[in-house]
Protein backbone atom coordinates (compact mmCIF):
# COMPACT_ATOMS: atom_id res chain seq x y z
CA UNK A 1 0.00 0.00 0.00
CA UNK A 2 2.86 2.31 0.54
CA UNK A 3 2.90 3.14 -3.33
CA UNK A 4 -0.26 2.90 -4.08
CA UNK A 5 -1.93 6.71 -4.03
CA UNK A 6 -4.58 7.51 -1.20
CA UNK A 7 -7.61 9.48 -1.27
CA UNK A 8 -10.12 10.10 1.72
CA UNK A 9 -13.81 10.84 1.45
CA UNK A 10 -16.25 12.26 3.81
CA UNK A 11 -19.38 11.21 3.29
CA UNK A 12 -21.76 14.06 4.57
CA UNK A 13 -25.35 12.49 4.64
CA UNK A 14 -27.74 15.85 5.12
CA UNK A 15 -30.08 17.63 2.53
CA UNK A 16 -32.53 20.62 3.57
CA UNK A 17 -34.63 18.30 1.05
CA UNK A 18 -34.47 14.80 -1.06
CA UNK A 19 -34.21 15.48 -5.02
CA UNK A 20 -36.56 12.97 -6.36
CA UNK A 21 -34.10 11.56 -8.88
CA UNK A 22 -31.72 10.55 -5.78
CA UNK A 23 -31.01 7.53 -4.38
CA UNK A 24 -27.70 8.24 -2.38
CA UNK A 25 -27.47 7.63 1.15
CA UNK A 26 -28.49 10.64 2.26
CA UNK A 27 -31.49 12.37 4.93
CA UNK A 28 -32.97 15.41 5.90
CA UNK A 29 -31.91 17.20 8.69
CA UNK A 30 -36.10 17.64 9.95
CA UNK A 31 -35.77 13.85 9.74
CA UNK A 32 -32.52 13.41 11.70
CA UNK A 33 -33.60 15.44 14.32
CA UNK A 34 -36.88 13.53 15.17
CA UNK A 35 -35.92 11.97 18.30
CA UNK A 36 -33.30 12.27 21.30
CA UNK A 37 -29.89 10.84 20.81
CA UNK A 38 -26.52 11.28 21.75
CA UNK A 39 -27.00 15.00 20.94
CA UNK A 40 -30.15 16.81 19.87
CA UNK A 41 -28.56 18.76 17.21
CA UNK A 42 -27.53 15.62 14.10
CA UNK A 43 -24.50 17.58 12.77
CA UNK A 44 -22.99 17.99 15.91
CA UNK A 45 -23.54 14.22 16.66
CA UNK A 46 -22.40 13.84 13.04
CA UNK A 47 -18.94 15.61 13.41
CA UNK A 48 -18.05 13.80 17.02
CA UNK A 49 -18.86 10.69 14.70
CA UNK A 50 -16.66 12.06 12.00
CA UNK A 51 -13.33 12.75 14.45
CA UNK A 52 -13.76 9.29 16.32
CA UNK A 53 -13.62 7.65 12.26
CA UNK A 54 -10.89 9.62 11.80
CA UNK A 55 -8.96 8.21 14.44
CA UNK A 56 -9.80 4.88 14.03
CA UNK A 57 -8.56 5.31 10.56
CA UNK A 58 -5.45 6.76 11.73
CA UNK A 59 -5.22 3.92 13.66
CA UNK A 60 -5.54 0.87 11.32
CA UNK A 61 -3.73 2.54 8.43
CA UNK A 62 -0.81 2.34 10.92
CA UNK A 63 2.58 3.66 9.57
CA UNK A 64 3.23 2.24 5.85
CA UNK A 65 1.00 4.71 4.11
CA UNK A 66 1.88 6.92 1.48
CA UNK A 67 0.73 10.62 2.11
CA UNK A 68 -2.93 11.63 1.24
CA UNK A 69 -3.03 12.35 -2.21
CA UNK A 70 -6.67 14.05 -2.34
CA UNK A 71 -9.81 14.79 0.09
CA UNK A 72 -13.17 15.08 -1.05
CA UNK A 73 -16.73 16.10 1.12
CA UNK A 74 -19.69 14.45 -1.11
CA UNK A 75 -23.05 13.98 0.29
CA UNK A 76 -25.59 14.77 0.67
CA UNK A 77 -24.48 18.99 0.86
CA UNK A 78 -21.37 19.32 2.70
CA UNK A 79 -22.22 22.96 2.90
CA UNK A 80 -24.86 22.36 4.95
CA UNK A 81 -22.10 22.34 7.59
CA UNK A 82 -20.59 25.75 8.29
CA UNK A 83 -16.97 26.51 7.18
CA UNK A 84 -15.67 26.12 10.76
CA UNK A 85 -17.22 22.90 11.02
CA UNK A 86 -15.93 21.59 7.91
CA UNK A 87 -12.58 23.32 8.77
CA UNK A 88 -12.74 20.94 11.73
CA UNK A 89 -12.80 17.65 10.12
CA UNK A 90 -10.50 19.23 8.01
CA UNK A 91 -7.60 20.01 10.76
CA UNK A 92 -8.23 16.07 12.21
CA UNK A 93 -7.23 14.76 8.66
CA UNK A 94 -3.92 16.98 8.47
CA UNK A 95 -3.32 16.50 12.43
CA UNK A 96 -2.96 12.64 12.37
CA UNK A 97 -2.05 11.76 7.98
CA UNK A 98 0.72 13.14 6.63
CA UNK A 99 -0.85 14.89 3.24
CA UNK A 100 0.78 15.66 -0.18
CA UNK A 101 2.14 19.16 -0.63
CA UNK A 102 -0.43 19.80 -3.11
CA UNK A 103 -3.17 17.97 -2.28
CA UNK A 104 -6.44 18.57 -3.78
CA UNK A 105 -9.41 19.39 -1.30
CA UNK A 106 -12.69 19.13 -3.07
CA UNK A 107 -15.87 20.24 -1.73
CA UNK A 108 -19.16 19.39 -3.65
CA UNK A 109 -21.81 22.65 -2.90
CA UNK A 110 -25.32 23.00 -3.63
CA UNK A 111 -25.71 26.60 -4.98
CA UNK A 112 -28.18 27.42 -2.75
CA UNK A 113 -27.11 26.30 0.76
CA UNK A 114 -24.13 28.89 0.70
CA UNK A 115 -23.81 31.40 3.68
CA UNK A 116 -22.80 34.62 2.99
CA UNK A 117 -18.72 34.69 3.20
CA UNK A 118 -18.64 30.54 3.48
CA UNK A 119 -16.84 30.10 0.32
CA UNK A 120 -14.12 32.73 1.30
CA UNK A 121 -13.87 30.65 4.81
CA UNK A 122 -13.76 27.10 2.70
CA UNK A 123 -10.56 28.34 0.70
CA UNK A 124 -9.02 29.93 4.00
CA UNK A 125 -9.30 26.26 5.79
CA UNK A 126 -7.45 24.46 2.72
CA UNK A 127 -10.23 23.64 0.19
CA UNK A 128 -8.68 23.52 -3.09
CA UNK A 129 -11.71 22.65 -5.24
CA UNK A 130 -15.31 23.62 -5.69
CA UNK A 131 -18.32 21.25 -7.45
CA UNK A 132 -21.64 23.21 -7.95
CA UNK A 133 -24.48 20.93 -8.34
CA UNK A 134 -25.75 22.81 -11.27
CA UNK A 135 -27.94 20.34 -13.48
CA UNK A 136 -29.87 22.32 -15.65
CA UNK A 137 -30.14 25.99 -16.82
CA UNK A 138 -34.37 25.53 -17.35
CA UNK A 139 -36.26 25.90 -14.33
CA UNK A 140 -39.08 23.39 -15.46
CA UNK A 141 -36.21 20.49 -15.39
CA UNK A 142 -35.10 21.60 -12.18
CA UNK A 143 -38.83 21.07 -11.24
CA UNK A 144 -38.95 17.99 -12.04
CA UNK A 145 -35.54 16.78 -10.55
CA UNK A 146 -36.57 18.46 -7.26
CA UNK A 147 -33.93 20.44 -7.49
CA UNK A 148 -34.70 23.89 -5.09
CA UNK A 149 -32.05 26.76 -6.65
CA UNK A 150 -32.58 29.58 -9.15
CA UNK A 151 -30.87 28.51 -12.52
CA UNK A 152 -28.92 31.34 -12.25
CA UNK A 153 -27.55 31.06 -9.11
CA UNK A 154 -25.65 28.66 -9.96
CA UNK A 155 -23.79 31.15 -12.62
CA UNK A 156 -23.71 33.42 -9.46
CA UNK A 157 -21.51 30.77 -7.46
CA UNK A 158 -18.52 30.20 -9.81
CA UNK A 159 -18.15 33.69 -9.81
CA UNK A 160 -18.16 33.74 -6.02
CA UNK A 161 -15.91 30.66 -5.61
CA UNK A 162 -13.43 32.78 -8.25
CA UNK A 163 -13.36 35.79 -6.01
CA UNK A 164 -13.42 33.54 -3.26
CA UNK A 165 -9.81 32.30 -4.79
CA UNK A 166 -10.57 29.10 -6.05
CA UNK A 167 -8.62 28.30 -8.91
CA UNK A 168 -10.55 24.66 -9.85
CA UNK A 169 -14.27 24.86 -10.10
CA UNK A 170 -16.79 22.14 -11.32
CA UNK A 171 -20.60 22.37 -12.21
CA UNK A 172 -22.32 19.09 -12.66
CA UNK A 173 -24.58 18.54 -14.97
CA UNK A 174 -27.31 16.02 -15.64
CA UNK A 175 -29.12 15.35 -19.38
CA UNK A 176 -31.60 12.94 -20.19
CA UNK A 177 -34.24 14.25 -18.08
CA UNK A 178 -37.74 13.12 -19.24
CA UNK A 179 -39.18 16.34 -21.22
CA UNK A 180 -35.58 17.99 -21.65
CA UNK A 181 -35.23 19.09 -25.53
CA UNK A 182 -32.67 19.51 -27.58
CA UNK A 183 -32.35 23.03 -26.85
CA UNK A 184 -33.10 23.04 -23.03
CA UNK A 185 -29.29 21.12 -22.87
CA UNK A 186 -27.96 23.21 -25.48
CA UNK A 187 -28.77 26.04 -23.21
CA UNK A 188 -27.83 25.21 -19.96
CA UNK A 189 -24.15 24.01 -21.89
CA UNK A 190 -24.09 27.83 -23.15
CA UNK A 191 -24.59 28.76 -19.67
CA UNK A 192 -22.32 26.58 -17.85
CA UNK A 193 -19.16 27.39 -20.18
CA UNK A 194 -19.73 30.90 -20.33
CA UNK A 195 -18.46 31.01 -16.14
CA UNK A 196 -15.27 30.67 -14.73
CA UNK A 197 -14.94 26.71 -14.26
CA UNK A 198 -12.15 24.51 -15.76
CA UNK A 199 -14.24 21.40 -15.10
CA UNK A 200 -17.18 20.02 -16.33
CA UNK A 201 -19.31 16.56 -15.32
CA UNK A 202 -22.39 15.82 -17.26
CA UNK A 203 -24.29 12.54 -16.53
CA UNK A 204 -27.39 10.79 -18.03
CA UNK A 205 -30.26 10.36 -16.13
CA UNK A 206 -30.51 7.16 -14.36
CA UNK A 207 -33.83 6.33 -12.93
CA UNK A 208 -33.36 4.62 -9.80
CA UNK A 209 -36.04 2.06 -8.58
CA UNK A 210 -36.43 3.55 -5.30
CA UNK A 211 -36.80 6.76 -6.15
CA UNK A 212 -39.71 9.50 -7.07
CA UNK A 213 -38.75 10.07 -10.12
CA UNK A 214 -39.01 6.50 -10.92
CA UNK A 215 -42.61 5.91 -8.99
CA UNK A 216 -43.74 8.52 -11.75
CA UNK A 217 -42.12 6.99 -14.42
CA UNK A 218 -43.77 3.69 -13.90
CA UNK A 219 -47.17 5.09 -13.21
CA UNK A 220 -46.78 6.62 -16.47
CA UNK A 221 -46.82 10.35 -14.97
CA UNK A 222 -43.49 10.62 -17.04
CA UNK A 223 -42.10 9.32 -20.09
CA UNK A 224 -39.33 6.93 -19.88
CA UNK A 225 -36.05 8.49 -20.80
CA UNK A 226 -34.47 7.77 -24.58
CA UNK A 227 -31.37 6.31 -25.05
CA UNK A 228 -31.24 7.86 -28.27
CA UNK A 229 -31.94 11.15 -26.97
CA UNK A 230 -29.18 10.26 -24.28
CA UNK A 231 -26.60 10.24 -26.69
CA UNK A 232 -27.77 12.94 -28.53
CA UNK A 233 -26.79 15.06 -25.28
CA UNK A 234 -23.52 13.54 -25.14
CA UNK A 235 -22.43 14.07 -28.55
CA UNK A 236 -23.76 17.74 -28.05
CA UNK A 237 -22.13 18.26 -24.63
CA UNK A 238 -18.74 16.67 -26.66
CA UNK A 239 -18.98 19.38 -29.44
CA UNK A 240 -19.64 22.04 -27.29
CA UNK A 241 -16.94 21.54 -24.74
CA UNK A 242 -14.36 20.54 -27.66
CA UNK A 243 -15.18 24.37 -28.64
CA UNK A 244 -14.23 25.79 -25.49
CA UNK A 245 -11.14 24.28 -25.15
CA UNK A 246 -12.33 21.26 -22.79
CA UNK A 247 -10.77 17.64 -23.32
CA UNK A 248 -12.32 14.79 -22.19
CA UNK A 249 -10.01 12.50 -19.31
CA UNK A 250 -13.37 10.01 -18.11
CA UNK A 251 -16.63 9.57 -20.13
CA UNK A 252 -18.75 12.12 -18.16
CA UNK A 253 -15.87 14.58 -17.26
CA UNK A 254 -14.25 17.17 -19.10
CA UNK A 255 -11.23 19.44 -18.03
CA UNK A 256 -9.49 22.89 -19.30
CA UNK A 257 -6.02 21.61 -18.59
CA UNK A 258 -4.79 18.76 -16.99
CA UNK A 259 -4.45 20.40 -13.85
CA UNK A 260 -8.10 20.96 -13.71
CA UNK A 261 -9.00 16.87 -13.44
CA UNK A 262 -10.53 16.09 -10.40
CA UNK A 263 -7.53 13.99 -8.54
CA UNK A 264 -10.07 12.15 -6.18
CA UNK A 265 -11.85 10.48 -8.82
CA UNK A 266 -8.97 9.59 -10.62
CA UNK A 267 -8.29 7.14 -7.57
CA UNK A 268 -11.58 5.61 -7.70
CA UNK A 269 -11.00 4.88 -12.26
CA UNK A 270 -7.35 3.78 -11.30
CA UNK A 271 -8.57 1.85 -8.61
CA UNK A 272 -6.29 3.15 -6.29
CA UNK A 273 -7.14 3.32 -2.54
CA UNK A 274 -9.35 5.47 -0.20
CA UNK A 275 -10.70 5.76 2.59
CA UNK A 276 -14.46 6.46 3.40
CA UNK A 277 -15.52 8.19 6.17
CA UNK A 278 -19.04 8.62 7.15
CA UNK A 279 -22.95 7.41 7.40
CA UNK A 280 -22.19 4.82 4.35
CA UNK A 281 -19.63 5.56 2.61
CA UNK A 282 -17.37 2.86 1.32
CA UNK A 283 -13.13 1.96 0.91
CA UNK A 284 -11.24 0.63 -1.31
CA UNK A 285 -7.60 -1.13 -0.04
CA UNK A 286 -5.96 -3.83 -1.67
CA UNK A 287 -8.50 -5.18 -3.65
CA UNK A 288 -10.38 -5.49 0.23
CA UNK A 289 -13.64 -3.28 0.01
CA UNK A 290 -16.02 -2.43 3.26
CA UNK A 291 -18.67 -0.40 3.88
CA UNK A 292 -19.93 1.52 7.23
CA UNK A 293 -23.21 1.51 8.19
CA UNK A 294 -25.60 3.66 6.64
CA UNK A 295 -27.96 5.01 9.17
CA UNK A 296 -26.45 8.64 10.58
CA UNK A 297 -27.52 8.03 14.10
CA UNK A 298 -26.59 4.37 14.45
CA UNK A 299 -23.57 5.47 12.76
CA UNK A 300 -22.66 7.77 15.39
CA UNK A 301 -23.84 5.45 18.32
CA UNK A 302 -21.39 2.78 17.15
CA UNK A 303 -18.45 4.79 17.54
CA UNK A 304 -19.62 6.47 20.68
CA UNK A 305 -19.19 3.18 21.96
CA UNK A 306 -15.53 3.11 20.11
CA UNK A 307 -16.95 0.28 17.99
CA UNK A 308 -16.31 -0.22 14.26
CA UNK A 309 -18.66 1.23 11.92
CA UNK A 310 -18.36 -0.96 9.18
CA UNK A 311 -21.52 -2.99 8.20
CA UNK A 312 -19.89 -4.91 5.52
CA UNK A 313 -16.90 -6.42 3.52
CA UNK A 314 -15.22 -8.27 0.96
CA UNK A 315 -11.95 -9.23 -0.53
CA UNK A 316 -11.78 -9.30 -4.54
CA UNK A 317 -10.08 -12.26 -6.29
CA UNK A 318 -7.84 -11.67 -8.93
CA UNK A 319 -10.34 -12.24 -11.16
CA UNK A 320 -12.34 -9.76 -10.04
CA UNK A 321 -9.68 -7.22 -9.81
CA UNK A 322 -8.63 -7.96 -13.31
CA UNK A 323 -12.13 -6.98 -14.43
CA UNK A 324 -12.60 -3.54 -12.33
CA UNK A 325 -9.10 -2.64 -13.89
CA UNK A 326 -11.18 -3.27 -17.33
CA UNK A 327 -14.52 -1.59 -16.18
CA UNK A 328 -12.89 1.50 -14.34
CA UNK A 329 -9.78 1.90 -16.88
CA UNK A 330 -11.48 1.65 -19.83
CA UNK A 331 -13.75 5.12 -19.05
CA UNK A 332 -10.54 6.91 -19.12
CA UNK A 333 -8.85 9.04 -21.78
CA UNK A 334 -5.93 7.34 -21.19
CA UNK A 335 -7.20 3.57 -22.00
CA UNK A 336 -5.55 0.46 -21.03
CA UNK A 337 -2.40 -0.28 -20.82
CA UNK A 338 -1.21 -3.67 -22.75
CA UNK A 339 -1.43 -5.63 -19.89
CA UNK A 340 -4.76 -5.28 -19.28
CA UNK A 341 -5.58 -4.89 -23.55
CA UNK A 342 -3.12 -7.02 -25.50
CA UNK A 343 -4.04 -7.08 -29.35
CA UNK A 344 -5.85 -9.79 -30.00
CA UNK A 345 -9.46 -10.88 -31.65
CA UNK A 346 -11.74 -8.67 -28.76
CA UNK A 347 -9.42 -5.75 -29.32
CA UNK A 348 -9.24 -6.57 -32.76
CA UNK A 349 -13.53 -7.08 -33.02
CA UNK A 350 -13.32 -3.75 -31.37
CA UNK A 351 -10.94 -1.73 -33.63
CA UNK A 352 -12.86 -2.94 -36.45
CA UNK A 353 -16.35 -1.94 -35.43
CA UNK A 354 -15.16 1.62 -34.93
CA UNK A 355 -15.07 1.32 -30.78
CA UNK A 356 -11.88 1.51 -29.57
CA UNK A 357 -8.35 2.27 -31.23
CA UNK A 358 -4.62 2.34 -30.21
CA UNK A 359 -2.60 5.36 -28.96
CA UNK A 360 1.10 4.12 -27.89
CA UNK A 361 -0.16 0.78 -27.33
CA UNK A 362 -2.77 2.25 -24.94
CA UNK A 363 -6.90 0.90 -25.69
CA UNK A 364 -8.66 3.97 -26.45
CA UNK A 365 -12.57 4.49 -26.65
CA UNK A 366 -13.03 6.14 -29.70
CA UNK A 367 -16.16 8.74 -29.63
CA UNK A 368 -18.84 6.42 -30.56
CA UNK A 369 -16.77 3.72 -27.92
CA UNK A 370 -17.76 6.06 -25.71
CA UNK A 371 -21.32 5.78 -26.26
CA UNK A 372 -21.02 1.87 -25.88
CA UNK A 373 -19.20 1.63 -22.86
CA UNK A 374 -20.71 -1.45 -21.42
CA UNK A 375 -20.83 -3.22 -25.19
CA UNK A 376 -16.82 -2.19 -25.04
CA UNK A 377 -16.20 -3.94 -21.29
CA UNK A 378 -18.22 -6.89 -22.09
CA UNK A 379 -16.21 -7.76 -25.55
CA UNK A 380 -12.71 -6.99 -23.18
CA UNK A 381 -14.69 -9.39 -20.55
CA UNK A 382 -15.38 -12.47 -22.82
CA UNK A 383 -13.26 -15.34 -23.82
Amino acid sequence: MATTPLGMYIHVPFCSRRCGYCAFNTYTLSEQSGSAQIHSDPIEQYLEGVLSEIALADESLGQDRPALHSIFFGGGTPTLLSAEQLGRILSAIVDRFEVERDIEVTVEANPDELAPGQLERLRHRGATRVSFGMQSIQPRILQLLDRTHDPERSLQAVSEARLAGFDHISLDLIYGTPGETEQDFSLTLEAALSTQIDHLSAYALSIEPSTKLAARVRSGALPTPSSDEAADRYLAAEAALQRAGFNWYEISNWAANPSAQCQHNLLYWRNHNWWGIGPGAHSHLDGRRWWNLDDPKLWAQTLSRGASPISGSERLTAEQRHLEDLMLGIRLAEGLPPHLAPRDHRTERLLNDGLATYQADRLVLTLNGRLLADQVISVLASD
